[in-house]
């Protein structure tokens, strides 16, 4: 395999270099062992097990229905997949919104299922004692600011945040706030470039984003919109590097032709009886 070999585990610490040093910190989500493998052997950083998932694998309609237990199979999954990355499970919605405790409890589950971190969404007062009750606790956080994917219905659908500079601080405000609560790293989705670049600017810890332009200290993409596999749905800011569901189409359209007309399998593909057994059951069914 041509691909480097990472020997060293990522951590927060690698992360906060990577912003000190100015080297670009990137992300993918995935949701299975394979992707996360694949992604982890080609050298990516950090590993984000989205709620996203729940859009573009279990078909869901919106990311409000995916459950914790959802989340902690995936998440075990591409644990097992990713030996070097760090990888970031997303908490749910309402699993972390309710009460300190429960919230503890849920990302307790993540963590222990192989989660270098977890990700939660919004910079309330209740949201920043989350994180720092789960910092002390020995729960690594990643905070995600501008949109927010659960609070799509308040927000009014899918809308640029940060569009003055009054949002813009007000974001940084929530953003420092959540540094000091000891969060790890800031997700900053769909954000004007030029916020997010000021945003960056006053933070210690790294920001990552999507839908940000280009100053941001690193940047995530959903595995399916790169891959060109899921297509419900196509953000402006999605690159895509391959075209997966034309190939998966293909493919399909090929095999139920070969069945349909005998040409799958051939002779490579089957096994044999020693030509002993085979004549033998050839005499029974003479009989």
């Amino acid at each position: 395999m041509s691909a480097e070999v990472k020997t060293k585990k990522i951590t927060t610490n690698t992360l906060m270099k990577r912003k000190k040093d100015g080297r670009k910190i990137t992300m993918l989500t995935a949701y299975d062992y394979s992707t996360a493998k694949y992604f982890d052997e080609a050298g990516i950083d950090t590993i984000l097990v989205g709620d996203s998932l729940g859009m573009v694998v279990l078909g869901y309609d919106s990311t409000h229905k995916v459950t914790i237990e959802e989340m902690e199979i995936f998440t075990s999954a591409v644990c097992r997949g990713a030996k070097s990355a760090f990888v970031v499970a997303d908490m749910p919605f309402l699993s972390y919104q309710v009460s300190i405790e429960e919230a503890l409890k849920n990302a307790g589950i993540l963590i222990k299922a192989g989660a270098s971190a977890v990700k939660l969404e919004g910079g309330s007062d209740f949201i920043v004692k989350v994180v720092e009750r789960m910092v002390q606790t020995g729960i690594p956080v990643v905070a995600h600011l501008g949109f927010t994917p659960q609070y799509l219905h308040v927000l009014g659908g899918y809308r640029i945040q940060g569009k003055s500079m009054e949002a813009a601080d007000f974001i940084l405000e929530q953003a420092k706030n959540l540094e000091r609560a000891g969060a790890c790293a800031l997700v900053l989705e769909m954000v004007p470039e030029e916020a997010a670049k000021y945003i960056t600017e006053n933070l210690t810890i790294p920001t990552i984003g999507i839908g940000a332009g280009r100053y941001t200290d690193g940047q995530v993409l959903v595995c399916d919109d790169i891959l060109g596999k899921y297509s419900d749905m196509t953000p402006k800011f999605a690159r895509k590097y391959t075209d997966l569901k034309t190939e998966i189409y293909n493919a399909a359209k090929n095999y139920i032709n070969d069945v349909t007309n005998a040409a799958f399998p051939d002779e490579t593909e089957i096994f044999h009886l020693s030509q002993e057994e085979a004549d033998k059951l050839e005499s029974c069914s003479c009989k």
